[in-house]
Order: C-alpha cells, then sequence, then structure tokens
C-alpha cells in the first residue's frame, strides 16, 4: 500500500498538465438570470500520467465595497468595508473511489461536464465600479498530491430583469424651476424652466424625448442643456460613498434676453450603460435627466428628472400612446402641441346634383358585342361627354338690369 501510495506521489510529481480549460455549453449567451441552468465543461489535457486528489467546480457570487481612509485621517483608522453573498455552489466533478486518496489520469485530452442552476431568488446585475462591485464566477479547481492546486476560472454575467412596462415606470415625469438671476437690488430677471418626459422607464439605445420650455426674462445670453447622469451610491461600515458622471448630453440653441424657447421632444440616446441596481443593500446605481440652463456669471438652473435604465424595452402601442398623449396636453399646457380642427368636407355630389338630371344626361352603358366575332378588335374606353350646364361666359353688360335711371353716354372730343 505504502509502494503504492509513493508510486502515484513521484508520478503526481513529475505528471504535468498541459492545458486546463473551462468551456460553457451556450458561448454566445451574454447573461444568465435567477433560476437558469448553467452548464458546460471542464477540459483537461495531460501531457504524461497526472495524479490528483478531487476536481471541484466552485460558482461564487458577492457583492463588496470598500475604500480606505480619507486624506488626512490617520491610517490606523478602519477601512470601510462591506459584503454580500448571492451565489455559493461547488461541485464535485471528479474523486478517487472510497478508500483511495489519489486518481490516476492517463495521457490525453479529459472532459468532465457540469450543470447547477442558479438560485430561484432574484440576483443582483453584475457590475464594476470605482468602490465597489458585483461579481459572478466559475471556477475549476485541481487538487493534486504536493503541487500546488491549480484553477481556471470564468466570469458569469448576471442580469436582474427590469421591465419598464410596469405602471409605475409608465408614468410621465414634470418638474418645473425658476431662479431670479442677480443679487440684491441688482436683479435682471427671472429665468423660468419646465421639463417633461412621457415615462420614467427607459432601455439602452432608446432616445428619450424631451418635452421643456424655458423663458429668460433675463438681461443675460442663456443656453439650455440635458444630460443623464449615472450615481453610483456604497455603504460600508455606516458611511456612504458617493460617485456622480455623465453618460449622454444634448445642447440646445442661445436664447436672448426676453426670448423663449421650446424642445418639442428633443432626444437625448441613451448610451450601453448599466441597468439600474436598486435591491442591493450595498451597492446602488441610479440614473436621472438632467435639463440645465448655463447662466453667464450665476449657478445653473437645473431640473432632475428620475430615470430607471431596464432590460425588458417599452412594447406599448395605441391606447398607451394616446394616453400618455392625453396627459401630456393636459400636464404641459404651455406647449402648444394639439392638432388644429378638422376642416368641413365638401358637399355630397349628389346633393348637388338631383338624380333625375343625372339620369337625363349620362346614356346608359352599351351592350359589349359577342367577343367571339369581334375577337380582334381593339378595346377602349368609353368615357361619356360631360353634359352638364357650364358656369356663364364673363360679360360687362348685366343680363338682369336693376330698374336704375339710365344714364347719358359720355364723349370725349379731342
Amino acid at each position: 500500500m505504502g509502494g503504492e501510495a509513493g508510486s502515484a506521489a513521484a508520478v503526481g510529481s513529475e505528471g504535468r498538465v498541459k492545458n486546463l480549460g473551462l468551456v460553457f455549453e451556450d458561448e454566445r449567451k451574454g447573461c444568465y438570470s435567477s433560476g437558469e441552468t448553467v452548464a458546460g465543461h471542464v477540459l483537461l489535457e495531460a501531457a504524461e500520467p497526472v495524479a490528483l486528489r478531487a476536481l471541484r467546480l466552485e460558482a461564487q457570487g458577492r457583492a463588496t465595497a470598500a475604500w480606505g481612509p480619507s486624506a488626512g485621517v490617520s491610517a490606523a483608522t478602519p477601512a470601510a468595508a462591506a459584503e454580500v453573498e448571492y451565489l455559493n455552489v461547488r461541485l464535485s466533478l471528479q474523486e478517487p473511489p472510497a478508500g483511495e486518496g489519489i486518481i490516476l489520469l492517463q495521457p490525453g485530452k479529459h472532459e468532465f461536464p457540469f450543470r447547477f442552476q442558479l438560485p430561484s431568488e432574484p440576483l443582483v446585475t453584475s457590475f464594476t465600479g470605482k468602490y465597489g462591485s458585483i461579481q459572478y464566477c466559475v471556477r475549476a479547481v485541481l487538487e493534486r498530491p504536493k503541487v500546488p492546486d491549480q484553477s481556471v476560472k470564468r466570469e458569469l454575467q448576471v442580469v436582474s430583469h427590469i421591465d419598464v412596462n410596469t405602471p409605475a415606470l409608465l408614468t410621465p415625469v414634470l418638474k418645473t424651476q425658476e431662479k431670479m438671476v442677480g443679487c440684491w437690488f441688482f436683479t435682471s430677471g427671472p429665468v423660468s424652466l419646465s421639463a417633461k418626459i412621457e415615462r420614467k422607464g427607459y432601455c439602452n439605445g432608446e432616445a428619450i424625448p424631451i418635452y421643456a420650455e424655458i423663458e429668460n426674462c433675463s438681461s443675460r445670453l442663456i443656453v439650455p442643456k440635458a444630460a443623464i447622469f449615472q450615481t453610483q451610491t456604497y455603504l460600508a461600515s455606516g458611511k456612504t460613498k458617493t460617485v456622480r458622471h455623465m453618460v449622454a448630453n444634448v445642447r440646445g440653441n442661445h436664447i436672448a434676453s426676453g426670448s423663449t424657447d421650446t424642445w418639442n421632444g428633443k432626444t437625448l440616446k441613451i448610451p450601453p450603460v448599466t441597468p439600474s441596481i436598486l435591491d442591493c443593500c450595498i451597492i446602488r446605481v441610479d440614473y436621472s435627466l438632467a435639463v440645465y440652463i448655463h447662466i453667464p456669471g450665476a449657478k445653473k438652473l437645473m431640473i432632475e428628472l428620475p430615470l430607471v435604465i431596464g432590460t425588458i424595452p417599452y412594447n406599448g402601442f395605441g391606447s398607451r400612446n394616446s394616453s400618455v398623449a392625453s396627459q401630456f396636453s393636459m400636464d404641459m399646457s404651455w406647449l402648444t402641441l394639439t392638432l388644429p380642427e378638422r376642416p368641413e368636407a365638401p358637399p355630397n355630389y349628389a346633393d348637388v346634383v338631383s338624380e333625375e338630371e343625372f339620369s337625363r344626361h349620362i346614356p346608359p352603358y352599351p351592350q359589349l358585342s359577342n367577343c367571339e366575332e369581334e375577337v380582334c378588335c381593339p378595346m377602349f374606353a368609353c368615357i361619356p361627354e360631360f353634359r352638364f350646364q357650364p358656369p356663364p361666359l364673363y360679360s360687362e353688360v348685366d343680363p338682369h338690369p336693376s330698374d336704375v335711371e339710365e344714364t347719358q353716354p359720355v364723349s370725349f372730343i379731342l
């Protein structure tokens, strides 16, 4: 028994693993969600006999948030850190029989399939930020005697689906704000801003139509702008870190003093960004649409409308569009988006020409001759002559003179 163990140890120390890989069953699948099955193979290629204790598969997922002490604070101050686990799966792909501690793999290629199901509880979307991350991975670990363990790891992209067709995300968002430009007794007048979006939820690649009205009663030249902001919030050890940056923006035209400008659906396209993360207790990713006015020599006037970036796109047509339009015309009374009244239709032809007159002028349709007798006769369209009474000719002589006094002719003597 000891001789066999020594032999196995010798083989294990000399055995060389040429390649260790991990392949998913569907490599084209970009991301996984709660309750889905993850399947694949662990590939092992040995250049010579290899001794191993076990081959196992680990699937882990966790959210972590951490940062060091702030500037000017003693280094002895403990750093803020927090961790939440979402996934922990361990599978044995290869293990020795009972009573034996070593497995001897022959040279060549070996394939070990695996399959496991993600938890049915909601998983948080994968994310990597400045002070934390939400990561999922699958790792194959090869345990060998007297040799460090070998492992191969693949990242697993997970998404928590957000349906933008829910009533809460279909609600229009409207805000209005005004700012007095100047200070003390030297005020130059107010600048007012009203902005609205048709719904709260959008997806990557969608263009957000922005409806806004800007009134410049100040003496300065102002510039309206709009931008999408991403706000990352990290919570750890009772402390909070916030990171905010712009992901897309658009600019309007200059507005002179005493003028107004209207955005009647100015579009701002959403670039590829991480969907909103709203269900993690230590990391949160929010979005907002900011419509703001750049005022020279003063703080900008800004309105922020909350946004939710989802994964299931908007699919409403017809009734939903009409309801949004009705709400919009009601809430945005300062925007003239209503259509003009429908013009009156012209009178019907039958009301103008009587049936008797019509039958008198229009001859009956000619009877078709025998087609067999006149096969070679060409066919022409028969258009009857228009015989209704034409309008009267223009004349300077009144055909119906009224009873007025006759005037004497006027002659000119040269």
